[in-house]
């Protein structure tokens, strides 16, 4: 009976295809918005010392609910510390402990440490990513796209080093690109064309580098959006043309519908 019922509460707490599950995961969206824009508000003083009495306990009861849902979670999970230890589980503790670490350090001196704690909630919207399969999507695709990802960034760093010792050489100190690393951070500025203007060019030689600059920084904007984008529409591919299983013992989500054993841990689904 016991066993039963934990395979129940697994269906419900770790499965989102069933009505139950998908009732469950929306209950949880819910909190996580509410909790969110709680801790926002709070950091607003007009707010926090009219209404602050009421958004410390609609913060407690968020938080003992995510303590109840946190503790069944490593209940229902067939390896708990599998789950204690992975990226959600890590997320799912990192949504708790800072309210009650926030209780533990009340002295004058663990005020900026309290602080600090009470800043941490705001993972809890990284709660949000268990409970979309369109999350999941995403996520699918940035892994698949990583690499590419990887060595495009490569170029760009390799580009940027290039051209900030470039103008670095050519305008000099007297011009505001006063080290390496002050002409690096106006490359990064000119190609990702934010153009704060507190560092300009004003040689010739200098301005048609950045005309340079300004110029392939469109081009390299559409490069990785490109990269995810493809994988992107793949990963979506994917998902419309079948349902993944779950796998009860590594919570790994991509396993083939028809698959009867778990392609990261081996276990029979």
């Amino acid at each position: 009976m016991d066993r039963n019922y934990r395979k129940r509460l697994y269906e419900i707490i770790f499965e989102a295809d069933t009505p139950s599950g998908k009732a469950f995961d929306i209950v949880l969206i819910i909190l996580i918005v509410i909790t969110v824009l709680a801790i926002i508000l709070e950091s607003v003083p007009a707010i926090n010392s009219k209404y602050g009495s009421w958004l410390k306990l609609i913060e407690w009861i968020i938080t003992v609910m995510f303590t109840m849902e946190y503790i069944v979670r490593i209940w229902a999970s067939p390896k708990a510390v599998r789950y204690i230890f992975s990226f959600y589980g890590t997320i799912d503790f990192l949504a708790i402990i800072p309210t009650y670490l926030g209780v533990i350090f009340t002295g004058a001196m663990g005020f900026a440490v309290i602080r600090g704690l009470r800043l941490l909630r705001i993972f809890r919207i990284l709660k949000i990513t268990r409970y979309s399969n369109e999350g999941r999507i995403i996520i699918e695709a940035l892994k698949a796209s990583r690499v590419k990802i990887l060595v495009f960034l490569f170029a760009v760093i390799t580009i940027v080093l290039i051209i900030g010792t470039m103008m670095y050489l050519i305008e000099g100190e007297h011009s505001g690109f006063t080290s390496i690393p002050a002409s690096i951070y106006w490359t990064i500025v000119t190609l990702t064309t934010v153009g704060y203007g507190d560092m300009t060019p004003v040689s010739n030689f200098g301005k048609f580098i950045a005309s340079f600059v300004m110029i392939i920084g469109y081009g390299i904007i559409a490069v990785p959006t490109g990269i995810v984008t493809f994988e992107l529409a793949t990963s979506v591919k994917k998902s419309s043309d079948k349902k993944a299983k779950v796998c009860p013992e590594c919570q790994n989500p991509n396993n083939d519908p028809d698959a009867l054993f778990c392609k990261l841990c081996g276990r029979e689904l």
